[in-house]
């Protein structure tokens, strides 16, 4: 089964030239049988390219054009639905909500790759908090909002801060960063135990959360132990190729 270098369509076996584009069919293997003359004829006529061509790269801008144009088609056209025609709930204002954390998280990737990431994660941040708030008034209280979903966003909007703060301004390797994930992540958890606690019970006790921050802590002691051994350092990074 053949196809054409040009057009790649489908071809005969005999066929003698591309059908749908006219372009010669020349088989290999024929040329060793025909003489100089023919193949230098042959040569000239060949439909392969000679040089490599370059492929256009493509615009980041262009592409967060096109999703934030997306985006915002997505959000009116619920909010329309929602106004004229779907009347009962506030129902879209969970997708504008979410096409607003989409389009937040689009910006540092593909419309402004300038900005300081320490911003972008203020706004992420920010975003989920609105997204929230525009819950409650499909829930019909506010309380979870101020007491769990408030609290959760700026503790992880916190670590994140204080994890990335960490990589970009402290010695960075693949042991300091993995130090550095392991004990956000222990943090993380044991905070996110607290608030659910907090606010399901009045009261806390730590269970999950414990196993998670035991873990991570041995983890850590592990990666100093490493990091402050210069032949245990060396030794683990052939061992595990990095």
């Amino acid at each position: 089964m053949s196809y054409c270098v040009n057009c790649g369509v489908e071809l005969d076996a005999s066929a003698q030239e591309c059908p749908l584009c006219n372009t010669p069919i020349w088989n290999p293997r024929d040329l060793e049988k025909r003489s100089v003359r023919d193949r230098k004829e042959i040569s000239q006529q060949s439909p392969f390219p000679k040089e490599k061509s370059q492929v256009e790269a493509a615009n980041k801008k262009d592409f967060g054009l096109l999703m934030s144009m997306v985006v915002l088609a997505t959000a009116a056209t619920c909010g329309i639905l929602n106004g004229l025609v779907f009347r009962e709930t506030l129902w879209s204002l969970a997708v504008i909500g979410a096409c607003g954390v989409l389009w937040v998280i689009l910006i540092p990737v593909m419309i402004y790759t300038k900005q300081p990431i320490y911003v972008s994660l203020l706004y992420d941040g920010a975003v989920v908090v609105i997204y929230l708030y525009m819950l409650t008034f499909q829930t019909g209280s506010r309380e979870w909002f101020l007491r769990l979903g408030l609290p959760i966003t700026v503790l992880v909007t916190a670590v994140a801060e204080l994890v990335t703060l960490c990589i970009r301004k402290l010695p960075r390797s693949f042991l300091t960063v993995s130090l550095y994930l392991f004990t956000g992540i222990g943090l993380l958890c044991l905070g996110l135990e607290m608030l659910i606690d907090w606010y399901l019970a009045g009261e806390i006790a730590l269970s999950w959360s414990a196993v998670v921050l035991t873990v991570c802590v041995i983890l850590d002691i592990a990666l100093i132990t490493m990091l402050s051994r210069r032949r245990l350092r060396n030794e683990v990074r052939r061992r595990l190729h990095f």
